[in-house]
């Protein structure tokens, strides 16, 4: 797979200006507060329109702001995993999974709700509402949703923030599966290097909404201060 992305929009306090190429593999997305990462993340998800954007998958254009191309977030096959789980609150684990099919209808597709189940350790939970869940489980069922809605690059917007220290060090070796099984292409938005450390195959970082680094987590790793 591979990501182009061309994009620009102004705020009145940073003006984002991305151009970029990404292909297979994790890519962390990394950058102080303020610079952009998850406003990048909403234009190539679909759920922002700015003022220019060109973003591309392959061959398949998603946005093109100069020819008048916009395709909706629901078409795009971008799974998008966010700070909070956002669960149905109303829905059973299992309810909140199979919701995710719904937006793979007419996508062959291999991976299966009991795949998922397995693969996330999911099994104990799905009985349960959202309410009776650990910070760390919620974000297992919320990337297993995610999963099932059969995405083409997935999206994960510091997906560990609001989960404590004990449940973040269990939902990372969950990532790493995902991956070795699944070579799924991820761009994982982050300020913690140590979830991305070993992990990553790229890095982007952004500074006040530009590119200032682009490249291996080699290069990166030498530019950060001992």
């Amino acid at each position: 797979m591979s990501l182009f992305v061309d994009v620009r929009q102004s705020f009145s306090r940073l003006q984002l200006d991305v151009r970029l190429e990404l292909g297979n593999g994790l890519t962390a997305l990394v950058g102080s507060s303020g610079s952009g990462k998850t406003t990048l993340l909403n234009i190539v998800a679909g759920v922002m329109r700015p003022e220019r954007a060109l973003v591309r998958v392959d061959k398949d254009v998603l946005a093109d702001t100069a020819a008048g191309i916009w395709q909706p977030a629901y078409r795009r096959r971008i799974g998008y995993v966010f700070q909070e789980p956002r669960l149905f609150p109303h829905l059973t684990v299992r309810q909140n999974l199979l919701y995710g099919r719904w937006f793979r209808r007419g996508i062959s597709t291999d991976i299966s709700p009991d795949e998922v189940v397995g693969l996330l350790n999911l099994e104990p939970l799905l009985g349960r509402r959202p309410s009776r869940l650990s910070g760390g489980e919620k974000q297992r069922v919320a990337l297993g949703r995610t999963l099932l809605a059969s995405p083409r690059l997935l999206l994960l917007d510091e997906p560990l923030a609001s989960v404590d220290r004990e449940h973040r060090a269990e939902i990372l070796p969950f990532l790493d599966r995902i991956r070795a099984e699944h070579a799924l292409p991820a761009i994982y938005v982050t300020h913690t290097w140590s979830e991305v450390a070993g992990r990553a195959d790229h890095v982007v970082h952004l500074r006040d909404g530009k590119v200032a680094f682009l490249g291996s987590v080699h290069d990166f790793e030498g530019t950060i201060p001992q």
